[in-house]
C-alpha cells in the first residue's frame, strides 16, 4: 500500500512537471515568434512617423496615421542622439506620468534591457537622429508569466489531492489499528474473565497462599491491558489527573521488575502538576517509555523521569543511560513495525505516538540521543 502510494505521487509529479515543462518550451517559442512580430509592428509605427512628417501626399498621410493608430498595445518612447526623452511616446499610462516625473525615465531603462532600440537619422550634416525604445504588450507579458501561473495552480492541485490522498490513506490507518486493538481488546477478554473466576475459586481453597494474589495480580494486570485496547479508537475521556501519582505509580511497579543494578530517579518541580490526560493511556505510554528504556540499558545504568510544570504545558522527561541510537534510526522509532528487538512488533512506541498526539493533542519526541551515552524521550502536554 505505501509503496504503490509512493508511485502514484511520483507519477503525479511526474505529470505535472512534463505538462510544465512543455508549457514552458512552447510559451517561448510563442513568446519569441511575437517578439518578432512586434519589432515589425514597431518598424512598421516609426516608418509611420516619418512619413507623417515628411510626407505631401495625402494617400500616404493617411496611411501613416492609420499605421500610427493601429498600435494601441506596444508602449514606445522616442529618444534623440544623447538618449534624452523628446516627450513623444505611445501606449503609456498618462495617469502615472502626471503623478510620478520619473516615470518615463523609469520605463526607459525598463525598456532597454528588454529590446534593441530602433533607430532613425533625422539629419545628415549634422548627424541627428532619434531612438525608439519600446516595451512588452500585455500579450506578450501574458504568455511570459502564463507559465508561472499554470505552475502555480498545478502545484495548488497537486498538493490539494496529496493532502486529501494522505488524508484518506491516514483514516484508513486508524481505522485498521482501532479495528486490530479491538479484535485484540475483544479475543482477550473471554479467557481473562475465565481466569478471574478460576482467581476465586483458588482463593477459596488457598486463601493463605501467595501465589494465588501473585496470580490475581497478573489477571488484574490482563484486565488493564484488555482495557487500554479496548479504548483505542473510542473519544477517551479526559480527566484532571495528577500526573506526578500517576508517574510514581508506574515507576514502582516497573522498578520492581527492573533488577537491582537500574537506578530510578524522579524529579519534579512541583509536588503535584495537574494535566487533562486518560490515566489508562497515560499509564500506558509511560510504561512503554520506560520498558524501552530499560531494554537500552540491558539491566545495567539510571533512568530518570522529570516532570516540568510550565505555563502553558506540562513536560515530562524520561532519560536512560542505555546504549543510545543512531541518528539515522531516530526517524523510523515511531513509524509501525520498526524495533531493534528480536522479538516484538515494533507496535509500542507508535501507539505511544498516537495517545499522545491524537488523544491527548501533545507532542513526543526524541529530545537527544547520543551512542554508548543514552536517550531521552520527551512528552509535551497541553494545560
Amino acid at each position: 500500500m505505501f509503496n504503490y502510494w509512493l508511485n502514484w505521487k511520483t507519477m503525479l509529479v511526474i505529470a505535472a512537471v512534463s505538462i510544465v515543462a512543455g508549457t514552458i518550451f512552447y510559451s517561448q517559442r510563442l513568446a519569441q515568434k511575437l517578439k518578432t512580430e512586434e519589432r515589425k509592428k514597431v518598424e512598421a509605427w516609426v516608418e509611420a512617423q516619418k512619413t507623417i512628417l515628411n510626407s505631401t501626399d495625402k494617400i500616404n498621410f493617411n496611411l501613416a496615421s492609420k499605421i500610427s493608430t493601429d498600435n494601441v498595445d506596444i508602449p514606445i518612447i522616442e529618444t534623440d542622439e544623447k538618449d534624452i526623452p523628446t516627450g513623444n511616446y505611445k501606449n503609456l499610462d498618462t495617469a502615472d506620468i502626471r503623478t510620478d516625473k520619473n516615470y518615463i525615465t523609469k520605463k526607459l531603462s525598463i525598456f532597454k534591457k528588454q529590446n534593441a532600440p530602433i533607430e532613425v537619422v533625422v539629419n545628415q550634416s549634422p548627424l541627428i537622429s532619434n531612438k525608439y525604445y519600446y516595451g512588452e504588450s500585455k500579450l506578450q507579458q501574458q504568455i511570459r508569466y502564463y507559465p508561472i501561473i499554470q505552475l502555480i495552480i498545478i502545484s495548488l492541485f497537486i498538493a490539494v489531492l496529496i493532502i486529501a490522498q494522505s488524508s484518506n490513506y491516514q483514516n484508513a490507518q486508524n481505522r485498521l489499528w482501532a479495528g486490530m486493538a479491538k479484535e485484540t481488546a475483544h479475543q482477550l477478554g473471554t479467557p481473562v474473565s475465565s481466569l478471574e473466576g478460576w482467581v476465586e475459586i483458588l482463593k477459596e481453597k488457598y486463601a493463605d497462599e501467595n501465589f494465588v494474589n501473585e496470580i490475581e495480580k497478573d489477571v488484574i494486570r490482563l484486565q488493564l491491558v484488555t482495557n487500554r485496547f479496548g479504548k483505542i479508537g473510542s473519544n477517551p475521556i479526559l480527566e484532571e489527573t495528577d500526573i506526578v501519582v500517576k508517574m510514581k505509580y508506574m515507576i514502582d511497579y516497573i522498578k520492581k521488575r527492573a533488577g537491582g543494578n537500574v537506578e530510578f530517579i524522579f524529579n519534579t518541580n512541583k509536588e503535584t502538576v495537574h494535566a487533562n490526560i486518560s490515566p489508562p493511556l497515560f499509564d500506558w505510554v509511560i510504561e512503554n517509555l520506560l520498558k524501552n528504556a530499560l531494554d537500552a540499558m540491558e539491566g545495567k545504568g539510571s533512568i530518570t523521569a522529570t516532570i516540568e510544570d510550565k505555563k502553558n504545558e506540562v513536560q515530562i522527561n524520561i532519560i536512560d543511560t542505555g546504549k543510545g541510537m543512531h541518528q539515522a534510526i531516530l526517524k523510523k522509532v515511531f513509524k509501525p513495525g520498526f524495533t531493534t528487538k528480536k522479538r516484538g512488533w515494533g507496535l509500542g512506541l507508535t501507539l505511544t505516538k498516537r495517545i499522545i498526539e491524537q488523544y491527548h493533542k501533545g507532542k513526543i519526541f526524541i529530545a537527544q540521543s547520543e551512542l554508548g551515552k543514552g536517550t531521552t524521550f520527551t512528552i509535551q502536554l497541553p494545560k
